[in-house]
């Protein structure tokens, strides 16, 4: 007769251990995050790290933008097994114990687990198809008059600006110069509008368009690099000084701001230029 009892008690310790793994490995997933927000809220070339990595990858949270800094200094493109192969990519046998950890949406979207991700040069697979905004095209006259959608306050032509756009935080206008060539005017009306809402009509205490340029900037340059347009990098000589003194939960929010209202805009952009794929209508069967 088996012992019964024995069995039991030896599932119950296996199952306790792998429990305390479980948790001990997301503990230390999590203190691997919040190094990886410090760093790239305190160095230059972490933020512009960030920044890359949360224009090419724009539906991931900022801390998972961290993990993969901290895991991957050169990744470009990430993903799970499961999202490389929505994308037509699978990854390389002999990468598949080289992931990284990252937080992930459990089953039916409860809760967070940990789930392995990897970079573009650990897959194979179907190229992949990006949305690109060119000068003088439809699609950039349809983001242009998409990202216009996002503003808050009127907007006003000004042909004599000095500059392809300009939020004036007194008399709560967006001046735009329509002069601009277009990838010029989207860059500038992008940072404008973050400003505008950063801003919110005057509701947000203690609002200061020089404290809240760089999180502006950074919006305008994922949104640019997302869709193809070239524009520089943000001034990151005060980013030390902007975040000093904040706990890291309060830096990750203000990461956060940024990845989601350019993936806000972002995402309407890009469903206004994208073809629509159409279903096929279900096919009738004949009455019997």
């Amino acid at each position: 007769m088996a012992n019964l009892g024995q069995i039991i008690s030896e599932k119950s310790a296996a199952d306790s251990q792998w429990q305390q793994q479980r948790q001990a490995e997301r503990e230390n997933t999590t203190a691997l995050q919040d190094t990886g927000i410090n760093e790239i809220t305190s160095k230059p070339q972490a933020y512009a790290h960030f920044l890359d990595l949360q224009g090419d990858n724009p539906t991931y949270s900022a801390g998972n933008i961290a993990l993969i800094h901290m895991q991957f200094p050169k990744a470009t493109i990430f993903g799970t097994v499961e999202r490389w192969k929505a994308l037509g990519r699978f990854v390389l046998d002999e990468e598949r114990q080289n992931g990284a950890k990252i937080f992930s949406r459990g089953a039916q979207g409860r809760g967070y687990i940990l789930a392995n991700a990897y970079d573009i040069t650990q897959t194979q697979g179907r190229e992949l198809a990006r949305p690109t905004l060119q000068e003088e095209s439809r699609e950039m006259d349809t983001a242009l008059r998409r990202i216009l959608d996002f503003t808050q306050v009127p907007v006003v032509q000004d042909a004599e600006l000095p500059m392809p756009a300009y939020y004036d935080q007194n008399d709560m206008t967006l001046a735009i110069n329509p002069n601009t060539p277009d990838h010029e005017a989207f860059a500038a009306i992008a940072t404008e509008i973050a400003l505008v809402r950063f801003h919110n009509k005057g509701r947000s205490a203690g609002y200061n368009r020089e404290d809240c340029e760089l999180d502006a900037q950074s919006v305008s340059y994922i949104l640019c690099r997302r869709f193809g347009i070239d524009r520089t990098k943000p001034d990151m000589s005060r980013l030390s000084e902007l975040y000093a003194g904040w706990p890291t939960p309060d830096r990750r929010q203000a990461l956060d701001s940024i990845q989601d209202m350019s993936k806000m805009i972002g995402r309407t952009i890009e469903r206004n230029i994208t073809p629509q794929q159409r279903s096929r209508p279900p096919v009738r069967r004949p009455e019997r």
